[in-house]
């Protein structure tokens, strides 16, 4: 992997960046940020309190500051918030330092992972899934600037850690070779 190299995890709430990115930091030995808690320790609020009180024009400002924050850091796995992709300026800052990695999942999957935890501000109005499947639509393009990407419906974490283990690897050797 290039030297100091970050993984970006990016990709839809619910798709197992978090937990995937705590498990791979463990086997990388490399530090772990979640851009969601990083902004949560900044303005000490919940990133559902944050939207209620402040609303989503405020969150991207503080999410876009963590990023500027964390695109300094080096060896590091950075799972972002499912609309980072927003904006194009926190995918580029990320882009050059290490890998994009985008985990995906199918809308019924994401639905059934996130329906549970009532933490999801833009899920709060209307029908849930609904919500699901056109933020899926609408973002779906934007997904697309990973250097990789993963389908996590129908794998459990040990199968998304070898393939993502595996295409760094094989990045590396190509790297390596010139």
């Amino acid at each position: 992997m290039k030297n100091n190299s970050n993984i970006i995890l990016i990709g839809f709430m619910g798709t197992g960046k978090t937990a995937v990115g705590k498990r791979l930091a463990n086997i990388l030995n490399m530090d772990f940020y979640d851009t969601d808690q990083e902004i949560e320790k900044v303005t000490g609020m919940s990133i559902a309190r944050l939207f209620q009180k402040h609303g989503e024009i405020r969150f991207r400002s503080e999410e876009s500051l963590v990023i500027k924050k964390l695109a300094k850091k080096k060896n590091s796995i950075i799972a972002t918030g499912g609309g980072i992709v927003l904006n194009s300026q926190n995918i580029e800052l990320l882009r050059k330092t290490g890998y994009l990695i985008c985990l995906t999942a199918k809308p019924e999957i994401i639905y059934e992972r996130v329906k549970r935890r009532n933490n999801r501000p833009l899920l709060k109005k209307g029908d849930t899934y609904e919500t699901i499947v056109k933020l899926l639509k609408e973002r779906e393009e934007l997904y697309q600037c990973a250097d990789f990407t993963i389908d996590t419906s129908d794998m459990d974490f040990e199968e998304i850690i070898n393939k993502i283990l595996k295409f760094l690897g094989e990045k590396n050797s190509k790297e390596a070779n010139g």
